[in-house]
């Protein structure tokens, strides 16, 4: 990591990196993706009797820019600012959330197609939040910003499902579209307290190209890389359990308004609460190290719901938990996506996508494998084929890292041009 550290993972300038900054940044993804398609849609469309097979591919579909965005994303290190990109992504989803709003079929092919267009333009603050946090040169810093990146995003996301359930019954659609809007473009100014930023101004375009090439060649190419995609792509700490849950609530004879309250703001808050422990980790301990620790704390806590007994107490010390650790494991997720990266050079927001985007594989073939385990074993299948298979593969990584040395991660010499773009 470039700068000279400090005994504590900082660096002279850290004060003025606002690792803060990114709880609010990642604001106007949270809200349309998390809150509005995976969260709100589903009740606005069966308000307008939609059968519930129509909206789920309907949401289905909408989720697919979280996992292709990497192809549409580099943009984000071109021509303008980084920051700039995120406040011009926030409002183009804006826009298209409050025209979205005033179709009065929410299931028209026109209302999809503009929902799914807002939510590729969201995905572009993805993008920059991430080049900006690689541009970060304090290590504690990064660890602070991917705590905040993700609590806000995790938290904000359960405030724009509460927003829709709750406003959608006391005005119109259209109005609601416009408070929805205001909740993703605002937030979206705090990218003026974003670090400082230069723009190569000096470079020619195959200059550009060929620095692009070498960052590409440093973070991907290289034999180190192989454990680090190995983390990305493991089955610990997907989450995956968290939208299966609430299925296994009535084996443990859980009221419904008892899940609804344990699985939404509850739930939410527990893992925003997880995501800011994470800054309790000792920046000493690498963030791949971290991360996979705080994996095999998560997978052994669906050890209560597996063996303890079929009791509403089971479910809910079992979830708190569960939901509390996940948000600490998305956090130092984060962080090991920044220590993969490196410095974020010219090509710092394409290459976080990438690594970000190979994130999701995980949460996808976990569904299926808890699913299975549910399938085959019951209640107590599911836990524990997410426990199992998550711990095994946790404890692999694990004694491979702690058998290496730790090494500055080799991905760009931030010193070797004049001017990087920075966030």
């Amino acid at each position: 990591m470039a700068g000279i550290l400090n005994p504590s993972g900082t660096t002279p300038d850290a004060n003025k990196e606002r690792p803060w900054v990114f709880a609010l940044l990642i604001v106007p993804m949270a809200v349309l993706s998390n809150g509005v398609i995976s969260g709100g849609l589903s009740f606005l469309l069966s308000k307008q009797g939609v059968p519930m097979a129509r909206s789920a591919s309907i949401i289905s579909l909408l989720n697919l820019p979280q996992t292709i965005y990497f192809l549409w994303s580099p943009i984000t290190d071109f021509w303008i600012r980084r920051r700039t990109w995120l406040m011009l992504a926030a409002t183009t989803s804006a826009i298209g959330l409050v025209i979205f709003f005033q179709i009065k079929n929410l299931a028209s092919p026109a209302a999809v197609s503009l929902l799914f267009l807002s939510a590729c333009f969201a995905q572009l603050v993805v993008a920059a939040c991430g080049g900006i946090m690689g541009s970060l040169r304090s290590e504690a810093v990064r660890r602070r910003a991917s705590s905040f990146y993700q609590g806000g995003s995790l938290a904000f996301g359960a405030a724009g499902i509460y927003a829709v359930a709750t406003l959608a019954e006391r005005m119109s659609l259209g109005h609601l579209g416009w408070v929805i809007a205001a909740m993703v473009a605002l937030p979206s100014l705090v990218a003026l307290a974003a670090p400082k930023q230069d723009v190569i101004t000096a470079e020619s375009a195959s200059a550009i190209f060929k620095r692009i090439g070498r960052e590409f060649r440093g973070t991907f190419f290289r034999w180190k890389a192989l454990p680090y995609t190995l983390v990305v792509l493991f089955p610990m700490g997907s989450g995956a359990a968290i939208g299966l849950l609430p299925g296994l609530a009535t084996d443990y004879h859980i009221s419904g308004q008892q899940v609804a309250w344990m699985n939404g703001l509850a739930g939410s808050a527990l893992t925003a609460l997880g995501a800011l422990a994470a800054t309790l980790i000792p920046v000493r301990v690498r963030a791949s190290v971290g991360y996979i620790l705080v994996c095999l704390v998560n997978e052994a806590t669906l050890v209560v719901l597996w063996l303890g007994p079929l009791r509403p107490s089971t479910y809910f010390i079992g979830a708190t938990l569960y939901l509390f650790t996940i948000g600490t494991c998305y956090a130092m997720f984060t962080a090991v996506v920044l220590e993969f990266l490196g410095d974020s050079g010219k090509s710092g927001s394409a290459r976080y996508s990438i690594i970000n985007s190979m994130g999701n594989v995980p949460v996808v073939y976990m569904i299926a494998v808890d699913g299975l385990g549910y399938g085959r074993w019951g209640t107590r299948g599911l836990p524990a084929a997410d426990a199992v298979v998550g711990f095994l593969g946790g404890t692999l990584l694990l004694i491979h890292f702690l058998s290496r040395k730790r090494a500055t991660p080799e991905g760009i010499d931030s010193t070797a041009s004049i001017k990087d773009v920075r966030g």
